[in-house]
């Protein structure tokens, strides 16, 4: 399948698994029966993170943002998914440098995967970027520092139960993996 027509089928699936199933899934801490959820997982950010290595930086800003606005107007979240998105698609070549043995210009027409990092790798590639996401995120919806047990069980909550779906998503559809 062509490289193109493989990202916008992930990226519609991304979305629709988000807006359609994972926003409506209300993950609470367990002695907070009752208010705002305290964790919703996100899966949309692995779209960033499995685009081609090649991709220029300026593209994968542009993506990040279209991504995330695209997620913001189905969340009603007024442009935090888009901040969030952007800065991760800014850190991704950075980490890519850092965590593959070759320069990135050494991988024509290949993509971040188990298949060319292998398993550790790839998740703590997915771990670091997912972390940065969610922290930004969630600084941006709580705006305050004062409760900082909140801000970072919230933050580590929803990164444990993304990293989950990624290594979800990695089983299923992963050749190497079966």
């Amino acid at each position: 399948m062509n490289d193109y027509l493989k990202n916008i089928f992930r990226f519609l699936l991304f979305l629709l698994i988000q807006v359609f199933v994972l926003n409506r899934v209300e993950l609470r801490w367990w002695s907070q029966p009752t208010g705002f959820p305290l964790f919703v997982p996100y899966l949309y950010p692995l779209f960033i993170l499995l685009l081609p290595i090649e991709t220029p930086v300026w593209a994968l800003l542009l993506i990040g943002f279209f991504t995330g606005i695209t997620v913001d107007s189905f969340s009603n979240t007024a442009g935090m998914h888009a901040c969030a998105t952007v800065m991760i698609a800014y850190l991704r070549t950075n980490v890519l440098n850092a965590l593959l043995p070759k320069a990135l210009e050494d991988y024509p027409d290949q993509s971040p995967g188990v298949k060319n990092m292998g398993w550790v790798p790839f998740l703590a590639y997915a771990l670091f970027l997912f972390l940065i996401h969610h922290a930004v995120f969630f600084l941006i919806e709580l705006w305050t520092f004062n409760n900082m047990g909140v801000l970072l069980l919230k933050i580590v909550a929803s990164t444990i139960t993304s990293m989950l779906l990624v290594l979800i998503y990695l089983l299923l559809f992963t050749k190497e993996a079966r």
